[in-house]
Parts: C-alpha cells; sequence; structure tokens
C-alpha cells in the first residue's frame, strides 16, 4: 500500500495538469456545430468547423484568390454558385488553446522560497499552446443557414465545404486556383 501511494504521488508530483484543452473532432477533421457552442464570441449560426495548420491569413489568401474577390467583402457573405442555388459563404477565425500547469517546477520554487532563495521558473509554472480554426457559415437567397438539419442542400453542402477544405490544405500556391475552374 506504502509503495501505491509513493508512485501516485511521484507520478502527480512530476506531471503536468491540463487545465484548458483545445477540441479535438473524434472520427472526422472536421465538425458541424453551433458557432457559438464552440466559442462565445461567434454567432448563434450552425458552422462548418475544421483546424487550421497554416499561416496566419492563409485562408483569406485562399478565399480571395479562389472566387476573385480582389480584397473586397473576402470572408463575409461570398457569393457561390452550388445545385443551380445562389449561396453565400461567410467565416470566422477563432483560436483556441491547450494549457497544462507543471508541479514539479511550482512545488520545486516554493520549497526554494520556504528556504530563503530565489525562484528559479517563475513565470514557466503553465504551457500554453494556440491552434487556430477556420469557421464557416452558409446561408442561401433566403438567409436560411444551409447546414441545418430540415435544409434541403445541406448534404451538398457539407461536402461542398469538405472539398473546399481538402483543396485549402493542398493548395499552397493560390495563384493556381485562378486557373481552375470557379464553382
Amino acid at each position: 500500500m506504502k509503495k501505491l501511494i509513493l508512485l501516485l504521488s511521484i507520478i502527480s508530483i512530476s506531471s503536468c495538469i491540463p487545465v484548458q484543452v483545445a477540441p479535438r473532432f473524434k472520427n472526422q477533421d472536421y465538425k458541424i456545430m453551433k458557432a457559438k457552442k464552440f466559442q462565445k464570441k461567434m454567432p448563434r449560426e450552425t458552422a462548418f468547423i475544421f483546424k487550421d495548420p497554416k499561416q496566419a491569413d492563409e485562408f483569406y489568401q485562399y478565399i480571395n484568390k479562389k472566387y476573385r474577390l480582389n480584397d473586397r467583402d473576402v470572408g463575409i457573405n461570398v457569393p457561390f454558385q452550388l445545385e443551380g442555388e445562389r449561396l453565400y459563404l461567410s467565416y470566422y477565425e477563432a483560436e483556441r488553446t491547450d494549457k497544462s500547469v507543471n508541479l514539479p517546477l511550482v512545488a520545486i520554487d516554493a520549497k526554494r522560497q520556504r528556504n530563503g532563495n530565489n525562484r528559479l521558473f517563475e513565470g514557466n509554472y503553465t504551457n500554453r499552446t494556440g491552434h487556430w480554426y477556420i469557421i464557416i457559415t452558409i446561408n442561401d437567397e433566403m438567409l436560411k443557414n444551409c447546414l441545418i438539419d430540415k435544409h434541403p442542400l445541406k448534404e451538398k453542402t457539407i461536402q461542398y465545404l469538405r472539398d473546399l477544405k481538402q483543396e485549402y490544405l493542398t493548395t499552397t500556391n493560390y495563384e493556381a486556383l485562378l486557373f481552375t475552374k470557379k464553382s
């Protein structure tokens, strides 16, 4: 019993305890959910959300080139055609973080301070890693969200967004999009 308590004490003291965890999408590389549930500052619309591994401003450049927007209204009601209907794409970027507390560093500094020494690890008690996500909403001409369950274009819209995401993640030269068929 003493060995078990000692083992548990060592594990708890020598580990980092997660305080915040960024979302991980199980079984898929995207998620369809209310944007407000994903991040409080987002609208209350159903959205297509995926993790963005690229640098800042890359999705802006991609949308700007793909839809030939010339830096005008990029990300806000970008019109496109799907199944003969005019739809509007809007997107947002959001950061979610992983944050953990390093207990061993806190314990070492507490012990040093009790002995009258200066802290060594002050400012290094927590680790933070940011993850960026793209949140896309699609509305039809009647301003109805195309990702809700009862919309007739829901499945086609999801497939379009999956293809858009895949094209974005695999494209490195956005100028090449000018030579492809506009959708």
